[in-house]
């Protein structure tokens, strides 16, 4: 089967144009890529795109990083950026496919039906030679109406409950060692390990060379994590950008994601809460 959240270059090049179609650069990097989203925006993008700052549209009063914002704040964001209703969102970044896929879920949390991640991204375009513009979006502002779904984002309550009533499998996109708890966190303060009882597939074990995997890669590593793609899961990673990735993996396969733990391990490893470390436990 294929993804029902992916388009192609080819559907979006079609469409360049449409006032409804709206490319949505989501363009966000960890420190040690040394890149900047914003910037790179400005310098080359997808014409008629808008930049999505995942830091910016957030929850600012919490010190955890681009945690979903209350929906008036949501609105008013992308309202300012062009997005109205009815419109259709394309999700891309400059890694191909690292924080689209969070951008992807934001606005399918926010109610957006008509939302997709670009196969490839920005890479992809780029080396298939199509049009790129620079410069500060022009869009006009629009009215947009959030109809938030709380259930998608769980919170670290919500996940330890879950844990121990085995209602949901938690799977972490992390890289292993980190998943391990035999590498350092990126951010600095955080426990080593994982949530007890949780799975590991690595986000990279889905995404090859910016694109999400085929099917079959797809099935073969969540089997190999011990992932039952059936049940019910919630995905957790660092920040919340890399679960997004998971879970649009999962409907890739004909699952999907009962929520993400919005707050994921820059939460959980600094809150006190218990802490795993070592290979999962119940994986294959």
């Amino acid at each position: 089967m294929s993804n029902p959240n992916l388009v192609s270059t080819e559907w979006l090049a079609e469409r360049l144009g449409d006032p409804t179609v709206i490319p949505v650069d989501g363009s966000w990097y960890l420190p040690a890529a040394n890149r900047d989203g914003p910037s790179e925006f400005l310098d080359a993008r997808i014409p008629g795109a808008v930049f999505f700052d995942i830091n910016a549209v957030a929850d600012t009063s919490t010190d955890l990083p681009h945690m979903l914002p209350a929906p008036d704040v949501f609105a008013a964001a992308v309202g300012e950026l062009g997005i109205g209703d009815g419109a259709t969102i394309v999700a891309y970044d400059g890694a191909g496919l690292f924080a689209a896929a969070r951008v992807w879920w934001t606005f399918k949390a926010f109610g957006v039906k008509d939302v997709y991640v670009l196969d490839g991204g920005l890479p992809k375009w780029k080396a298939e030679g199509r049009p790129l513009e620079s410069g500060a979006s022009t869009r006009a502002p629009a009215r947009f109406t959030p109809r938030f779904d709380p259930s998608v984002a769980k919170s670290g309550d919500q996940v330890a409950e879950g844990v121990d009533a085995g209602l949901f499998q938690v799977v972490d996109a992390r890289p292993a060692p980190r998943f391990r708890g035999e590498a350092p966190e990126p951010r600095p303060g955080l426990a080593l390990g994982h949530i007890p009882g949780s799975l590991n597939v690595p986000f990279d074990q889905v995404v090859k060379d910016g694109r999400l995997a085929e099917e079959a890669e797809l099935r073969a590593a969540f089997e190999a994590a011990g992932v039952d793609v059936n049940g019910p899961i919630v995905t957790t990673c660092g920040s919340g950008v890399s679960a997004a990735i998971l879970a649009l993996a999962l409907e890739g396969v004909g699952a999907k994601a009962e929520g993400i733990y919005d707050g994921s391990w820059a939460e959980w490893g600094a809150g006190g809460r218990p802490v795993e470390t070592g290979p999962a436990k119940t994986a294959q």
